[in-house]
């Protein structure tokens, strides 16, 4: 009887030990998942999608499956990825954004960018503006920025802040392409620097804008002027009975358009109510002529960007007697700005020229005070 008592507490050991190794067993079991799933879950918080080593590896469908790893340094940022786009692109040894080749091709930097942002970007308004002058060179110094990976321009002009100020700030950002964080958007009106109310207009969008203005030797620019609106109206009257109230007097006509933007110490004493000097960046028309890649590198400078925009780029259209872009490699053909562009001036007598140097004579000089630099235009 002790034995058989014996044999049935025996059993009964063992089959109470087996079922707490099994519960033991899946309890670790369960234990181990949730703490491994925890893990994962952590680091994918923290790190996000890992990259694979290579293309190679694992082939297309490794690089389906790698997310935002396929994506440029940009569209990452765009995205909230950690780390920053803009100082990525000046570590040294990047050579995304490197400024031509030697056969006169640029890197296809700025075409990335361009995609980055319209698929990734936002509307924005304008961080710097093209404010003047008319017939200075403004297009030139729009089409050669607008190669910068960094800057996102409006091709054409808005006339927001002069003529169409009362369609509303939210229609004006509408028209502007989307941008980055790390990019500048930017748009040109000449006529803005001439429009009294522009200045506070700008100001009232904001204080911080920066501004770009495009000059030239104002007798230049008036005859520059009048070419272009002769072009049009053929019937108009002549240069000098435009220019002058009494021509054997000496008496100039500063009321006509073409005479009073040139006076620009006038226009600028406006803009001075509402921008600081430093505000603004003053790009010589002669200078961009003979030295494209020196006065764009000073515009870099002035936006804050990296100077990438150089001689590679640019080469002398004799014909146009101008500078034009190098073709990029997405063109057959290089960049030159239209017909309407280096257009031959109405011949004029070497007399009106020198009256009218003469009247401009007082309103340079007080200018060239003002900002700090002689233009060299007498």
């Amino acid at each position: 009887m002790a034995h058989r008592l014996l044999s049935s507490a025996n059993r009964f050991s063992a089959r109470l030990a087996f079922i707490f190794t099994v519960s033991l067993s899946c309890t670790y079991l369960c234990y181990s998942v949730i703490f491994c799933r925890s893990a994962i879950m952590r680091n994918q918080g923290h790190e996000g999608k890992r990259c694979p080593p290579s293309r190679t590896a694992g082939g297309k469908k490794l690089l389906a499956n790698a997310g935002d790893c396929a994506y440029s340094p940009e569209v990452r940022s765009a995205l909230g990825a950690p780390g920053d786009a803009r100082a990525a692109r000046s570590a040294p040894g990047d050579q995304r954004g490197a400024s031509a080749s030697p056969g006169g091709q640029w890197s296809d930097a700025k075409l990335g960018n361009v995609s980055a942002a319209q698929k990734y970007g936002n509307k924005r308004l304008p961080n710097a503006l093209i404010v003047g002058v008319k017939k200075g060179g403004t297009r030139a110094v729009l089409e050669f920025i607008r190669i910068h990976p960094d800057v996102r321009a409006l091709g054409t002009e808005p006339h927001f802040f002069d003529r169409n100020y009362d369609r509303g700030l939210d229609w004006y950002r509408g028209l502007m392409p989307r941008t980055l964080d790390s990019q500048i958007t930017l748009e040109k009106t000449p006529s803005y620097f001439v429009t009294r109310e522009a200045p506070r207009r700008i100001s009232g969008m904001s204080r911080e804008t920066k501004l770009i203005v495009v000059v030239r030797n104002p007798v230049t620019r008036a005859i520059s002027d009048y070419t272009q609106t002769l072009s049009k109206k053929p019937d108009i009257p002549t240069f000098d009975e435009l220019a002058f109230k009494n021509r054997s007097a000496g008496l100039v006509d500063a009321s006509w358009n073409a005479i009073r933007i040139g006076m620009y110490i006038l226009h600028l004493e406006n803009w001075l109510q509402y921008f600081r000097l430093s505000q603004m960046h003053f790009v010589s028309g002669e200078r961009l002529i003979t030295d494209p890649a020196g006065e764009m590198g000073r515009v870099q400078d002035f936006l804050g960007l990296k100077r990438i925009i150089t001689d590679k780029h640019f080469y002398f259209n004799r014909t146009k007697g101008f500078p034009c872009l190098k073709k990029p490699e997405s063109s057959s053909q290089p960049r030159c700005l239209g017909k309407s562009k280096g257009r031959t001036h109405v011949q004029i007598e070497q007399e009106v020229i020198e009256q009218l140097q003469e009247f401009y004579r007082p309103f340079n000089i007080k200018f060239y005070e003002t900002v700090g630099h002689d233009f060299k235009w007498d």
